[in-house]
């Protein structure tokens, strides 16, 4: 089986009319596939309480949490154009970086070996110093961050498939080989970065893989590069845990990203990531929802994504 962790109180992040709406979070819980394929996994509702602010800086400045801790404390407002911190967004982004943890614990204890966390706000943009892009905190840097330091993992492959490259996760672990960060993402577009030859640097050189991809690539072409990518980061790390950057905007109807995908093919994506799984890291997979933000196509390709993580396990 498959844990399954979410909780209607990632609904309180609150952002007005913004594309990365509670909205998305209650289309997701709300639709009938979706409540079937619950009934196949464990699901962990949570509530989970915040971490510590001090937990957020084992990724980000203290000056860029607190300044997220200064405007929800005075009743929200924007951490840049793109970015909004209502009241709640403080507690909910670090209840968000809770729920990831308690996954990881989860997967490295067992019985199940994946796990996926459906929460929000999103994680992939915010660097070291800056919350960008819809994003407050970098939620699956810390939760690499936190695999190692509580369970002593030295090798971290994270698989972004999100329209839009990751930034912030690449800007973490540029110099740090003990993680690899693979994305595959639209290009050019925001937020700009991604290109080729950005491989990592220091000790880091070679750890990151970036795969852009032009506007108007056939699915095929998506699918055979995503793969031949993921075999070439998984010789290259020799994972010990798998985390996914799960955005689902790269489907071709996404009003916010797009790209040629239909719902099914991320159950595609899924199952070449548990190949991989099985045999680098004894079949352990953490997911965290990322972008997707098309209210009717957003649940049919997170139900694909859970199904192939099912499909795994037997």
């Amino acid at each position: 089986m498959t844990y399954l962790l979410t909780n209607t109180q990632f609904l309180k992040h609150e952002t007005g009319q913004h594309p990365e709406t509670p909205d998305r979070l209650r289309a997701i819980l709300g639709h009938p596939g979706f409540q079937k394929l619950a009934e196949r996994c464990t699901v962990i509702h949570g509530p989970w309480t915040p971490v510590d602010a001090t937990v957020l800086q084992m990724v980000h400045d203290p000056a860029m949490v607190e300044l997220a801790r200064r405007i929800a404390t005075q009743g929200g407002g924007r951490l840049d154009m793109d970015t909004v911190c209502s009241e709640h967004s403080f507690d909910i982004a670090r209840a968000t970086t809770a729920c990831a943890f308690d996954a990881i614990d989860h997967v490295m204890s067992g019985p199940d070996r994946q796990a996926f966390c459906v929460v929000r706000p999103p994680g992939h943009h915010a660097t070291p110093h800056e919350s960008m892009g819809f994003c407050l905190f970098n939620t699956i840097a810390l939760a690499a961050r936190y695999a190692q330091r509580q369970h002593r993992i030295d090798r971290v492959l994270i698989i972004d498939w999100d329209v839009h490259h990751g930034n912030g996760t690449q800007d973490v672990f540029y110099d740090d080989p003990s993680v690899y960060f693979f994305s595959t993402h639209r290009y050019p577009f925001y937020p700009g970065t991604g290109k080729s030859d950005e491989t990592g640097t220091g000790n880091g050189l070679g750890y990151t893989l970036n795969l852009p991809l032009k506007f108007g690539l056939t699915r095929t072409d998506f699918l055979s590069t995503f793969r031949s990518g993921l075999i070439k980061a998984a010789h290259k790390c020799k994972p010990q845990l798998i985390l996914i950057s799960a955005g689902f905007d790269a489907h071709h109807a996404d009003p916010v990203g797009s790209l040629s995908l239909e719902a099914e093919d991320f159950k595609s994506f899924t199952q070449s990531v548990a190949e991989i799984a099985a045999v680098h890291t004894q079949g352990r997979i953490v997911s965290l929802l990322e972008g997707g933000y098309h209210l009717q196509w957003l649940p049919e390709c997170v139900n694909a994504h859970l199904e192939g993580m099912l499909d795994a396990q037997n």
